[in-house]
């Protein structure tokens, strides 16, 4: 039997058999495929009916017409090997095509191809049929004469091959047309409509409904961005979207919510197979297959950073924080982390790299009118059921918005404009649909309209409750992550830094929480301290030897790469450095730095180390000076990779050791050219 794994749907790799086959070998092996196609059951295919049931007729009698052969140990004439690896070849692409019909994956799109799809199985019987027209019947010995001339009576049909689209399968197809303009116009289709079509093609769950969005997701990746097919696709992906927020309203929940309404959320989630947040990109939303970090610590996928760059953005589009420079770096722990994931998930990596990859579509762009139009519908309708509909309507609601907006950031843009936040907001203090109802705000806090219906609504307090109060770690850390989305906006900084709460909230977050969950605080931390008035505010809050005891154990770089900027950021005050040194810091980010593999963490120890030798003073460069066999050669390699300003900071940071230690040897420590220098490590 051919194997199904990471072909696509319509794509026919078979392979012809070696010309050195035996023959009885050859036919053994035409005999269990042609077995293998006549198992599938009429009811495996919901559309191609009629060509399934006749190939499979044709293909019985070949396996009568083989298996006759190989019980009178038939002698195989040596000049007919060829037309039986030919038929071989034939039949594997058919059994592709029936494994492909009877997918539960496919079956809106197979309909809107039909026409297409009964083409191929009228080119694949037509050429069984030309095969078998080769073959010299009169020179192969079969016993049984009726087999013979019910092989030359199939023979003789080659002409009449009758295989073309079912008039059934004509009719939903040009339904599925009817509804697509519907919503190209800005109608909403009859709700009967809809259910004709998805009782036709069986998508009877949400979970059917579901596994065909992803499909559709796929193939349209798969499209070099053809402008017809990424038309159709995304107008499908944005019908059955609809469907799945309309049409399938309760009928799953019921099966999920069989324990408590927090059970619906984590039990899809096991279903859908959701990438962890932090192996997305944040541009493009997609696997990070070549995570690399730009200087303000925050990564990306290496293609998609480029063409933020190419497009003659200088900021950086996670923190909004301006960058000195547009280099970047590999961020290769990370990148094992995300491999390790994709194996633990039998994901393939040689899949996703062969798929082109897009910044600006399909997750900016709906991809057709029909998409935009029934995202709209979908909005509202979700907006209606978190304000009017029962509990398990509104928390499917929150659940639907999750994933609408995790897949596109026009469909974000569309539920904040539809009212989704406040009705939300209102939500996340409700145990049974906290979990939903907070994530939801967070896939809508990365679009900038978000954060301000969040904020106009006076959001913020009901976010530092939950992050202060949630009923989980993990809704404490969706709340940090929206409070982190929050601080991109100068204004909002400054509004969340004057909220005691909210600093303090985080700060718990990092000692109580997840890793992830002390990665989302640290982030926010990082965030507010883009104000220069929150340093202050975030010193007193206790968060250094927090963010120490954090770098001390933990062994994710990334984590770990998070914490140094934070430092950064505190120790550029003489109380931040302060801060640092009497948390026993100063001797840990020398170890980290000797450890370090990542150029972003041996830049942010040389910062740290630079600004406590300005704000602390002689005290620490005599520490480093007396350690100057381990650190000089750590600085002496940011000369080399380093970026400009490491490499300045290392060169200014060499040159006060070399003369300090001039200076000792003279008793000049302590003089004020000393001091003067260590002012110009700045």
């Amino acid at each position: 039997m051919t194997a199904t794994h990471h072909r696509r749907p319509l794509s026919f790799p078979a392979v012809h058999p070696c010309k050195s086959i035996y023959p009885a070998t050859l036919l053994t092996a035409l005999i269990t495929l042609s077995q293998t196609i006549i198992t599938f059951q009429p009811n495996s295919f919901p559309t191609q009916k009629r060509n399934t049931r006749e190939t499979k007729r044709q293909i019985q009698i070949l396996l009568i017409f083989f298996q006759q052969l190989q019980s009178h140990n038939s002698h195989i004439l040596k000049q007919t090997i060829p037309i039986f690896s030919e038929l071989y070849f034939t039949l594997q692409k058919i059994h592709f095509l029936f494994q492909d019909c009877s997918l539960k994956t496919t079956r809106l799109w197979f309909l809107v191809k039909s026409q297409f799809i009964a083409t191929q199985f009228h080119l694949l019987t037509h050429s069984v049929l030309e095969s078998l027209d080769a073959l010299p019947l009169h020179l192969i010995d079969v016993c049984d004469e009726e087999v013979k001339e019910v092989i030359q009576l199939l023979i003789k049909q080659k002409r009449k091959n009758n295989l073309q689209l079912d008039h059934n399968d004509e009719r939903e197809a040009k339904r599925v047309d009817i509804i697509l303009n519907q919503f190209e116009k800005g109608i909403e289709p009859e709700i009967d409509s809809i259910k004709q079509v998805l009782n036709y093609v069986q998508i009877k769950t949400w979970f059917d409904c579901n596994e065909e969005i992803k499909f559709l997701q796929d193939e349209l990746q798969n499209q070099n961005q053809e402008k017809e097919l990424v038309h159709l696709l995304s107008g499908l992906i944005g019908f059955l979207c609809y469907c799945r927020v309309v049409i399938f309203e309760t009928l799953d929940f019921q099966l999920l919510n069989h324990n408590n309404g927090s059970q619906f959320g984590s039990s899809i989630e096991k279903l859908i197979s959701v990438t962890p947040d932090d192996y997305r990109c944040p541009i493009s939303l997609e696997l990070m297959l070549d995570p690399v970090t730009v200087s303000t610590g925050q990564t990306y996928n290496r293609t998609s950073i480029q063409k933020w760059f190419e497009a003659g953005n200088m900021t950086c589009p996670k923190t909004g924080e301006r960058l000195i420079s547009t280099e970047f770096f590999p961020n290769t722990a990370l990148k094992n982390l995300i491999q390790q994931f994709c194996y633990d998930k039998g994901i393939s990596i040689l899949s996703l790299t062969t798929k082109p990859h897009s910044v600006t579509a399909p997750t900016v762009s709906p991809g057709s009118s029909a998409a935009a139009h029934a995202i709209q519908f979908a909005s509202w309708s979700l907006a209606r059921r978190l304000v009017f509909g029962t509990d398990e309507q509104k928390n499917k609601a929150a659940y639907e918005i999750r994933l609408l907006a995790k897949s596109n950031v026009f469909n974000t843009a569309c539920l904040v404009e539809n009212g989704t936040v406040p009705p939300l907001l209102d939500l996340v203090l409700t145990s049974t649909m906290q979990e939903n109802a907070i994530s939801a705000l967070l896939k809508l806090s990365k679009h900038s309209n978000g954060r301000e219906v969040i904020m106009e609504s006076r959001g913020l307090k009901t976010i530092v409750k939950v992050l202060n109060r949630g009923y989980s770690l993990e809704a404490r850390r969706v709340a940090g992550g929206i409070i982190f989305y929050l601080t991109s906006v100068k204004e909002y900084r400054k509004l969340i830094g004057e909220n005691s709460e909210a600093v303090s909230g985080l700060v718990k977050l990092i000692k109580e929480g997840t890793i992830r969950g002390k990665k989302s605080a640290v982030d926010a931390i990082f965030g507010l301290l883009l104000l220069a008035k929150n340093h202050s505010k975030v010193l007193a809050s206790g968060v250094v030897p927090v963010i120490i005891s954090v770098l001390a154990s933990s062994d994710k770089r990334y984590v770990v790469n998070d914490c140094l900027a934070v430092l950064v950021a505190l120790a550029e005050s003489v109380e931040g450095s302060r801060a640092v040194l009497e948390c026993s810091g100063f001797g840990l980010v020398v170890r980290i730095w000797q450890s370090a593999t990542l150029r972003a963490e041996k830049e942010y120890c040389v910062s740290i180390l630079s600004s406590l030798c300005v704000n602390i003073g002689v005290e620490v460069v005599d520490v480093l000076a007396k350690n100057a066999s381990v650190v000089m050669p750590l600085l002496y390699s940011l000369l080399t990779d380093g970026t400009p300003q490491a490499e300045k900071k290392a060169r200014r940071l060499i040159n006060v050791l070399q003369e300090f230690d001039e200076k000792r040897t003279l008793g000049m420590v302590g003089s004020s050219v000393m001091q003067q220098r260590l002012l110009q490590l700045n």
